[in-house]
């Protein structure tokens, strides 16, 4: 078999959940003869879902690699979870494949999964074929699914074929390109090939000629033969649709019935025909913002776009060789750390097995084990090269946890297992909060969370037990207050004396100079937390002296670092120290830093003192029959609604939510739209907390205070 690599093709299959990914690349592996007998989901039998927990839930969970030898090609295939909770696995698959099988449920039409994906499809311009599966169906509707995904994905969409006959009798396919009609036997497997109906003709040429024009219009000469003779050869169209195709400026429309194996080989048949090699693609974007065209006579660069831990065995490295070729033995250098691998075995993965291999070439997918210093998103070059290939970006966190187990001791074990897991899933984060003194779990949303529980204990041995985290509020003031505070100890011998006269006000850009000051000096600080200090000296005549200037804003920054109302960080707050007293003997450094801190505290008392709270946007796709049940919703959790926009049959809500209001909110949401709805959130502002509010966390605090 040439691994050659204008003969390669890497396929990836997105979609939403239950659109019948799995199943599909059963038939596909099948059809190729890949293997003997088609697995099911049910019987947890598949080459793709092939681990206990995807059979527990007959879920995909994790991306999967397979291939098949079609023809004169090997299709390396890509399966993905059409759960958003594991949206890394689809954008690590996405970034080394060269054609998308998006599937479209026939009975549902384009859902919420499909909208998902179709934004990283974009970014990485990745060349695309929708195929309408389940046509089976009894509720299966071609019409309305081909209808959906123009209106969501553009005119590019151009429908290969169509079905005479669909739902439960389904077995006839006209196809435009080829200009006949395949007739499948009642329980699927090899067509036979007829000629189009009379009755079909005129809406099959129709389909036909528009096909033709696009493969014209991206090839200069085919639009001058199509202008001469109004039409183009067999090859010359598969010429022009191959560049439209990589160009993504087409995306062909195929029908089929996974489950029954009707419609599979002919689209396998374009893939191998028609869909790009890697050499057909314009390359892959470095660092640098040049590209890397896919050659097999360059220098060797791979790419790792994931990794996993197994038992037995360590760490998994999956790759994509992006030029060059690899052999076992081959020494190749981390362009991240600059450490050198050894690459001591390859091997081509199918499904779980992993087959030994001789030689890689440049557009193919491969594995390797126990890499020492390579890891997801690494390149690693052959000696003299200095590649960065652009990493993957993942999307920001939308649900956070507090994590901690029963028995203290375990947690540097649990620490140690997540740090591991997180090695193999980059959408996960984890974090030690000094502000909150939490340790905050970070993900895609409850199920990746679940997901994660389940492996510790399974895995590592280590229960998690997780709560809502709490809230990193912020404390500032509204209006301007003066206060005086002395601080006087005596012990014998040497005592502590000082006196501090000060005044806070609410900070902003452009306030003007306090009045009835002497202002000697003025600095200004970026919190580390967010917002300003401004620190103003307007001592005069001596009363302080200036060697304590140090210390007194010491004392009050140490206030500011636990605020007077809940222990939580104040912010934009102006000081101006005017006034104190000092004693010759007894006032040193800790007498005005406990001084300040008195002061800043009486003061901010006074001063109209404020809670402030992250607020996230948040932007919701969801269908439109749900559109009042999610704005309810968004009601009970103080969401200031900013706008509202259409997206094909869906509704999109943009929304401001406090932090503190979207705990669980993927679980609700899911539940509200039966799991039909996305949504991301990202840091936004900080905002005042409603009176009502800020009474209770005072209030709360104050007993927490007692009880500790």
């Amino acid at each position: 078999m040439s691994t050659n690599t204008k003969d390669l093709r890497n396929v990836v299959l997105l979609g939403h959940s239950g659109s019948g990914k799995t199943t599909f690349i059963e038939t596909m592996l099948f059809e190729g003869g890949a293997i003997k007998r088609r697995g099911t989901i049910e019987a947890h039998n598949t080459v793709s879902d092939n681990t206990d927990l995807e059979h527990q839930r007959e879920n995909t969970i994790f991306s999967h690699q397979m291939f098949v030898n079609w023809k004169k090609n090997k299709i390396n295939i890509l399966d993905t979870p059409g759960f958003d909770d594991f949206v890394g696995e689809v954008i690590s698959s996405l970034k080394v494949a060269d054609t998308a099988l998006i599937m479209v449920n026939a009975s549902a039409g384009v859902e919420v999964g499909t909208e998902l994906v179709w934004e990283y499809v974009e970014k990485y311009q990745t060349p695309t074929i929708f195929v309408i599966n389940q046509m089976d169906h009894p509720k299966a509707d071609f019409d309305a699914s081909l209808e959906q995904i123009k209106n969501r994905f553009g005119t590019k969409a151009l429908p290969i074929q169509y079905p005479l006959n669909s739902g439960e009798g389904f077995n006839q396919i006209i196809d435009a390109l080829r200009m006949v009609m395949y007739q499948f036997p009642t329980t699927g497997g090899k067509p036979e090939k007829k000629p189009i109906p009379d009755s079909e003709i005129a809406k099959a040429n129709e389909m036909h000629n528009a096909l033709v024009e696009i493969a014209a219009e991206n090839e200069e000469g085919l639009m001058e033969k199509y202008f001469e003779e109004g039409q183009l050869s067999e090859e010359e169209l598969a010429q022009g649709l191959n560049i439209a195709l990589a160009k993504h400026d087409f995306f062909p429309v195929f029908v089929s019935s996974g489950l029954k194996d009707m419609g599979s080989g002919r689209i396998m048949g374009f893939i191998d025909d028609i869909a790009p090699s890697p050499a057909d693609r314009m390359g892959q974007k470095l660092e640098n913002g040049e590209f890397l065209k896919c050659d097999s006579n360059d220098k060797t660069s791979i790419f790792i776009y994931k990794t996993q831990s197994e038992p037995q065995v360590g760490i998994v490295s999956y790759f994509k060789v992006y030029s060059g070729e690899l052999k076992p033995g081959d020494e190749l250098i981390n362009a991240e750390n600059g450490e050198v691998e050894r690459i001591s075995q390859i091997f081509i993965a199918e499904g779980k097995d992993r087959i030994p291999t001789e030689k890689l070439t440049a557009g193919d997918l491969g594995v390797t084990v126990k890499l020492k210093y390579g890891h997801t998103n690494n390149t690693l070059n052959s000696k003299g090269t200095d590649r960065k290939i652009e990493k993957m970006n993942f999307p920001e966190s939308r649900i956070r946890k507090s994590i901690f187990t029963e028995n203290a001791s375990d947690m540097e074990k649990l620490i140690t297992a997540l740090h591991k897991i997180q090695e193999e899933d980059p959408t996960l984060k984890i974090e030690q909060s000094t502000e909150t003194k939490e340790t905050i779990l970070s993900g895609q949303g409850q199920l990746h969370l679940d997901l994660v529980r389940y492996r510790l204990e399974k895995e590592f041995g280590v229960k998690m037990e997780m709560q809502n985290p709490r809230i990193s509020y912020r404390e500032t003031i509204t209006g301007k207050a003066d206060a005086d505070y002395r601080h006087k100890k005596q012990s014998g011998g040497a005592g502590q004396f000082g006196e501090i006269h000060m005044r806070v006000e609410n900070f902003y850009e452009g306030m003007p100079e306090p009045e009835g000051f002497n202002i000697r000096n003025k600095e200004f600080e970026d919190l580390a937390w967010g917002g300003k200090f401004a620190f103003y000296w307007c001592i005069v005549g001596g009363a302080i002296d200036s060697r304590y200037i140090g210390a007194i804003k010491k004392g009050i920054m140490q206030q500011m670092k636990e605020g007077p109302l809940t222990g939580s960080r104040c912010q934009n707050i102006r000081v101006s120290v005017y006034d104190g007293k000092m004693h010759s003997v007894d006032s040193n450094d800790i007498s005005f830093q406990l001084a300040a801190s008195g002061a800043f505290k009486e003061a901010f008392h006074n001063a109209r003192p404020q809670l402030l709270e992250p607020m996230y946007h948040v932007e919701i796709l969801c269908p439109d029959e749900c559109t009042g049940d999610v704005m309810g919703d968004l009601q009970t959790r103080r969401a200031m609604i900013s706008g509202m926009d259409s997206e094909g049959h869906y509704q999109k809500i943009m929304a401001e939510i406090p932090l503190a209001e979207m705990n669980d909110y993927g679980s609700t949401l899911r539940s509200l739209t039966g799991g039909r709805a996305k949504f991301t959130m990202k840091f936004n502002d900080y905002q005042l907390v409603p009176p009502n509010v800020q009474q209770d966390l005072v209030k709360h605090h104050s007993l927490e205070k007692v009880e500790a």
